[in-house]
């Protein structure tokens, strides 16, 4: 494709009210991007839902070529990438089970885009125990060099993109923004470590905010590029159990994690596994369930061994330079002191308040705080504080 053809392309993809599904009927019916452009309004009015809005926008082209040169300006920095859905490597997944998205926008490494990966959602106020399981399935996942993606939001997209990062994998981060716009801000640290060893995502064009109708749009990549979707903590009706609905829609495996039934944030992976989605606890669950995962992984890495165990539990001595420390286990009085404790075993895993507590373990209000803080503060972070007084086990 010349430089003149790629431009008609992208230019028709920012053209206003132009989805993927009105641009790819346009290619189909006029043969190229350039033709397309060439296209009457009223031909432009019979296509797609907003077929009226886009024939009335049809000829005021400023826009659409202002964001086109942009986005071409863009590639010329290093490590960005404008992938057309026309190109050879474009990722196939993303043209199994959906229309594809004409333009992506990539900073990164884009061969990710085609290795074996796994999805993990979740919600944006996760607990500190989901947390803590999202960044241990991230680096599981990572350490046997499948791709972890994610939407890079709070909570559970955070922990398993961090997670992710700590294994001798990587991640991919889908944004509901430009490329050029970091959202949250308070993920900008982990942005930057993205793009340098992963990939970042997008399909809108430069300087898009970040608008409430863009993340179904990002979930339904989050859900494409996957093999499959592990939902690991959500309330009903959110954003996670859409992309978990998109992906079993394109036909993807869908996985969850089971939670307390207390916790209204575990509804959502309940009713996933009540309609079908698979009840995971571990790794092995998920390779069991789809061990192309791991064939896949093994070609795209060169290595023909099987690993001998497969397990979540974190894993020391990362030889990567430039990540993140890893996750250091507990020395070992502490994990005797973990395990011999008996608040703990009192506790449980919901959270609880230490007015309760103290009543369970019939020992003063003032000496449960105590050893909670000791829990929290001295233990690697044994427990953690919750809302409203109360206190969580999360390891």
């Amino acid at each position: 494709m010349t430089e003149t053809e790629r431009f008609a392309w992208v230019q028709l993809a920012f053209t206003p009210y132009i989805g993927a599904e009105s641009f790819t009927q346009l290619i189909e019916h006029c043969g190229s991007a350039e033709a397309a452009l060439k296209a009457s309004a009223a031909l432009v009015a019979q296509l797609g839902r907003y077929g009226k809005q886009a024939a009335a926008a049809w000829h005021d082209t400023d826009k659409a070529k202002m964001a086109c040169e942009a986005a071409f300006n863009w590639e010329k920095q290093p490590d960005c990438r404008l992938l057309l859905s026309c190109d050879d490597d474009f990722p196939m997944r993303l043209k199994e089970g959906l229309t594809p998205p004409p333009v992506l926008f990539v900073r990164g490494n884009v061969d990710l885009l085609r290795q074996a990966s796994v999805s993990i959602v979740g919600s944006r106020h996760a607990t500190p125990q989901a947390m803590r399981i999202a960044g241990d399935f991230g680096r599981a996942l990572s350490e046997q060099n499948i791709t972890v993606i994610s939407g890079m939001a709070a909570g559970i997209d955070t922990a398993a993109h961090h997670g992710a990062l700590q294994g001798a994998g990587s991640t991919i981060a889908v944004w509901g923004t430009g490329i050029d716009r970091i959202y949250p801000q308070s993920n900008q640290k982990l942005a930057y470590q993205i793009a340098e060893q992963g990939a970042i995502v997008s399909e809108f064009p430069l300087g898009t905010r970040p608008l409430a109708g863009n993340f179904p749009r990002r979930n339904r990549l989050i859900a494409g590029l996957a093999q499959a979707v592990l939902v690991v903590e959500a309330a009903l009706e959110r954003g996670s159990l859409i992309t978990a609905r998109l992906a079993g829609e394109m036909g993807r495996e869908v996985m969850a994690i089971p939670g307390s039934i207390d916790n209204p944030h575990s509804k959502g992976c309940h009713k996933l596994i009540k309609d079908g989605a698979k009840l995971v606890e571990c790794l092995d669950d998920i390779l069991i369930e789809c061990p192309e995962l791991l064939q896949k992984s093994m070609e795209s890495s060169g290595s023909i061994q099987l690993p001998t165990k497969l397990s979540t539990k974190k894993r020391a001595n990362v030889s990567r330079e430039n990540k993140q420390p890893a996750l250091v286990e507990m020395p070992s009085q502490a994990v005797a002191a973990v395990e011999g404790n008996s608040l703990l075993a009192m506790m449980g895993y919901d959270p609880i308040h230490p007015d309760l507590l103290a009543e369970k373990c019939k020992l003063a209000t003032d000496e449960i705080y105590a050893q909670l803080t000791e829990l929290e503060l001295e233990l690697d972070g044994v427990v953690a504080a919750m809302p409203g007084g109360r206190f969580q086990r999360i390891k």
